[in-house]
């Protein structure tokens, strides 16, 4: 350069770092984890189901994940050992040895003696079941330092809860076939047809909570001849059950006043409210059940989160009902293992692709941290306590997930 050309200098921006040629940064693809998951047998509420069927195992071993089965684990289900290890899953007779593995997937919460086989940095994915947990027992998880994953807070991504879905609709067909069971002599009921024939009514069936057990338990009680009532304090769920039946129904918001009047002449009431955080609410008083007509049936489906009437207390499959006020209560938590087939398979088709997406992903670390759905479902993180409904619950200290889980990845 010459001139003035060549005294000029160009600033430092011009010629910095930035300017020069970059090595190019490719995405590097990481290898997939292989998983390895341990299905113990239920031991406690007369449990029928199982987390994965045999199908699903199929799937999972396709891809090189491990998958270890206690010996008749399946075996209420209807699904054998056989079937599992034609699947590709190794049957083993110790409980122990399946607690060795890296997930463990039941369909009743553990118990204390098989929290004690859990290892730090293991995955618990189960049912919560508020009503049976203990402040002994969020101890117990706190203790062994487990990643621990509610199924019925699991989200997709419209914000629905896939496992409550699936189990309510099962939930609103069983409890109407329950009711009519309950209702005749046999059971202690008032002997009531629920359909009634030509020239006797049918019967009146109330319904609390037009979600998707409320639904199905429509449909149900309607199908068989008998008249619904279905309460709900959100508008939208009522037009919306209207308009997925197809047809007018008696719909009514939760008025004390008018729900205690249609109950005096109700002889089913379902129990269908679901919380997406912790313990349903007290629709029914102990004063309104009081006054029910004797023989009536009380089925509360919301008694997996602590029950939506006043009088209700947990049952099991082998002894369901108890009498309070002459009304028959049915407060099975896990309703759907009657049908434990279905269930099942159910469960485990909802189960798998979130296996194989544990698969793909880092970590589990990265996955909760990158899909707000299912971080959603973990209330227990590596030793603390990250439901906030739990911790006022039990009186145990909360940690938001946020803050554990690391940012970077």
């Amino acid at each position: 350069m010459t001139g003035d050309a060549a005294k000029y200098k160009p600033p430092g921006y011009f010629t910095g770092s930035e300017f020069q040629v970059q090595e190019e940064v490719l995405a590097v693809e990481t290898n997939p984890q292989k998983l390895y998951i341990g299905i113990p047998k239920e031991t406690i509420n007369q449990e029928n189901r199982v987390a994965l069927s045999p199908n699903s195992v199929v799937a999972l071993t396709g891809i090189g994940h491990r998958v270890v089965v206690q010996t008749e684990a399946g075996l209420n289900s209807n699904f054998t050992d056989h079937e599992y290890s034609e699947a590709g899953a190794e049957v083993v007779y110790s409980q122990e040895e399946v607690f060795n593995a890296q997930i463990i997937l039941k369909v009743a919460p553990p118990t204390l003696e098989e929290c004690e086989y859990f290892k730090p940095g293991q995955i618990l994915i189960s049912p919560l079941q508020i009503p049976l947990l203990s402040t002994e027992y969020i101890q117990k998880l706190k203790q062994k330092r487990i990643i621990a994953i509610a199924m019925e807070y699991l989200q997709a991504d419209d914000g629905s809860y896939p496992v409550v879905r699936i189990m309510s609709e099962m939930a609103g067909y069983s409890a109407i076939l329950t009711a009519a069971e309950l209702l005749s002599n046999s059971k202690g009921g008032r002997g009531v047809l629920l359909g009634g024939v030509a020239g006797v009514p049918p019967a009146k069936v109330v319904i609390l909570g037009a979600g998707v057990v409320g639904e199905f338990a429509s449909r149900a009680a309607l199908a068989l001849g008998a008249t619904v009532r279905v309460f709900d304090n959100n508008v939208y769920k009522l037009m919306r059950l209207q308009n997925h039946m197809g047809r007018p129904l008696h719909t009514s918001a939760l008025n004390p006043v008018y729900l205690g009047f249609q109950l005096l002449s109700a002889d089913v009431v379902i129990g269908a409210i679901h919380s997406g955080s912790g313990s349903a609410p007290i629709i029914v008083t102990e004063e309104m059940v009081s006054k029910m007509k004797p023989g009536a049936v009380i089925i509360d489906i919301s008694i997996d989160q602590g029950g939506c009437f006043e009088t209700s207390e947990v049952t099991s499959h082998d002894n369901p009902t108890f009498v309070k006020y002459d009304v028959i209560h049915y407060c099975v938590p896990n309703i759907a293992s009657k049908v434990s087939r279905t269930a099942s398979v159910a469960i485990s088709n909802i189960l798998t692709p979130f296996l194989m997406q544990v698969g793909t992903s880092l970590s589990i670390e990265h996955l909760l941290y990158s899909n707000p759905g299912i971080r959603h479902g973990v209330y227990m993180y590596k030793g603390c306590l990250t439901n906030e409904y739990l911790s006022k619950r039990f009186d145990v200290k909360y940690t938001s997930l946020d803050l554990l889980l690391p940012s970077t990845f």
